[in-house]
């Protein structure tokens, strides 16, 4: 109408309103994430297989029932070589003499595993289909596995068997010889005990493990040389296919030759 102002209205056309920058923050979220996993790429290749191998076991079978715990940043059970690491940092003398030494600690792994071999094949011939000895994560493992009439425990029963005693005593010598740190492992088929309640496979496997250990102490075996003594019931089978298989009960002994005796003492005496 005639007398009255005009109004001009401006609209400003663009990606408004507070998201307006929010893709920018997610963004920026992002090339983070990718930067730590990139840096985590690289420092797991510049670790030595057997330290990578170490960590691994320690974050797969840390209990926090076990007899005594596993770390790998505690110094009591901390290898030589790794405490190493941060001395030779800029110095290659010292890089190389640790190189050796994994070396060295792995063909000692090779070693002890051939030497129990050949014990078994010459004081345990009967029995030799029932022992498997490799080596595992940075370990030698020697695997007792039981049958239908049972080598190592009665069915259902704690109670070591005197065939169980005998390839204890025949094995300990050279486990005591090799001055590593060593695990004992108790492990069930999955039969179930259908008469109690209180009672199952997980106490039936620690019981079996710490009966091992009580055997292999007797035979001269230092306390000081166990850093677990655990039991997994059924949850580790050998034979997976078969969960009932007499093979899954076993009793499995780990020796950590990268964890050397000596080396803590002497860790020990530094402090």
């Amino acid at each position: 109408m005639e007398g009255q102002p005009v109004i001009i209205k401006k609209v400003k056309k663009g990606h408004g309103g507070g998201h307006g920058g929010a893709w920018k923050v997610a963004y920026a979220d992002f090339v983070t994430a990718m930067m730590a996993f990139f840096l985590l790429m690289w420092l797991l290749a510049m670790v030595s297989p057997e330290k990578r191998a170490g960590v691994s076991y320690y974050f797969k079978h840390f209990n926090i029932f076990d007899k005594s715990g596993l770390s790998f940043v505690d110094p009591k059970v901390t290898p030589r070589i790794s405490l190493m690491d941060d001395q030779a940092i800029g110095k290659p003398e010292l890089s190389l003499q640790i190189e050796e030494e994994e070396e060295l600690a792995l063909k000692s792994g090779e070693a002890l595993s051939e030497h129990l071999k050949k014990e078994i094949e010459a004081k345990l011939s009967d029995v030799k289909d029932q022992i498997i000895i490799d080596t595992f994560e940075g370990a030698v493992r020697v695997e007792i596995l039981d049958k239908e009439t049972g080598t190592m425990f009665p069915l259902g029963s704690a109670e070591i068997s005197a065939n169980g005693k005998r390839i204890l005593k025949i094995i300990s010598p050279a486990i005591i010889a090799s001055d590593r740190k060593i695990a004992i492992e108790g492990h069930t088929d999955a039969l179930v005990f259908a008469a109690s309640h209180k009672y199952s496979n997980w106490e039936l496997s620690t019981e079996r493990a710490s009966a091992a250990r009580r055997e292999m102490e007797r035979n001269g075996l230092p306390p000081d040389m166990l850093i677990r003594v655990t039991g997994y019931a059924a949850t580790e089978p050998l034979i997976k296919t078969n969960l009932y298989d007499p093979r899954n009960r076993r009793i499995s002994i780990l020796m950590f030759y990268q964890y050397k005796i000596k080396d803590q003492e002497s860790v020990k005496s530094n402090k």
